[in-house]
């Protein structure tokens, strides 16, 4: 299934990354790496594994598309807490495996609290936001850099899990301007990009399918509103919130192996 959104083909997986074709361009938002381990270290008991099961749907997606650059949208690593030497040499044996794959992360609010990955891992750390030719690359909630040492932060307005996907205008600058080692169009931006369409991660969107409570079934979704595509949260182990729907929305669920639009 592909959809033109901005002008360019984005191809929804079942693995709940969105293939860009013609990038060669596969983007994955909160992998949560670590997740378990951190839940665990506080005493809560969750299953082992987690960090595994995600890189087999990373394969899986990377199977079915053959993409050579993954952008992670924020989030690849869930804590500071949840960094242990077992979980890290798993994703670096990973790596080992694909080592013609150039690995970008667009820093999110987790990631910020838990540090980059380790090197071997081989990721180029940025914060964002990043500009394609027709679209930003961006985490909504990840702290940006002041302008100067004393500018006073705005608190974050917390998100509804039930609104609509609004705009995000504008997003803040960045001061970086080094062009990132993908051997296409893809570099921080030094300004607003006001009406450029953007696409996040975040939020971990989903919908809410059949009636009552006790009876329905809440899945992972691709939500493209008019000016900010979310993707769906990527790990093994996390979250999701129910969104409703704007009009002019289009939503596409992840079933087991297939990805089909809600009409």
């Amino acid at each position: 299934m592909s959809l033109q959104i901005a002008g360019t083909a984005m191809v929804p997986l079942p693995q709940r990354a969105l293939y860009l074709p013609a990038h060669d361009l596969l983007l994955v938002a909160d992998a949560h790496i670590g997740k378990a381990q951190s839940f665990r270290r506080l005493g809560v008991p969750v299953p082992g594994g987690t960090t595994a099961g995600t890189l087999a749907r990373l394969d899986a997606a990377l199977a079915a598309c053959g993409a050579r650059h993954i952008v992670f949208l924020g989030d690849l690593l869930h804590a500071r807490r949840g960094r242990n030497p077992a979980t890290e040499a798993t994703v670096a044996r990973w790596r080992d495996g694909h080592p013609e794959l150039t690995l970008t992360l667009v820093r999110g609010n987790h990631d910020h609290h838990a540090g980059d990955p380790p090197a071997a891992w081989g990721v180029h750390c940025v914060d964002g936001p990043l500009m394609l030719p027709a679209a930003v690359l961006a985490d909504p909630a990840a702290p940006t850099a002041p302008t100067a040492p004393t500018a006073p932060t705005a608190p974050k307005a917390p998100t509804a899990p039930t609104a609509p996907i609004a705009p995000i205008a504008p997003i803040a600058p960045t001061t970086a301007t080094d062009i990132l080692p993908l051997g296409l169009a893809l570099s921080h931006h030094p300004e607003p990009l006001p009406g450029a369409y953007v696409l996040a991660g975040h939020i971990h969107p989903a919908v809410r399918l059949g009636g009552r409570a006790h009876d329905s079934l809440r899945l992972p979704c691709f939500h493209f509103g008019p000016a900010v595509g979310v993707l769906p949260a990527f790990g093994e182990f996390t979250g999701m919130h129910v969104l409703s729907r704007g009009p002019q929305d289009r939503v596409f669920v992840v079933a087991g192996e297939a990805v089909r639009e809600l009409r």
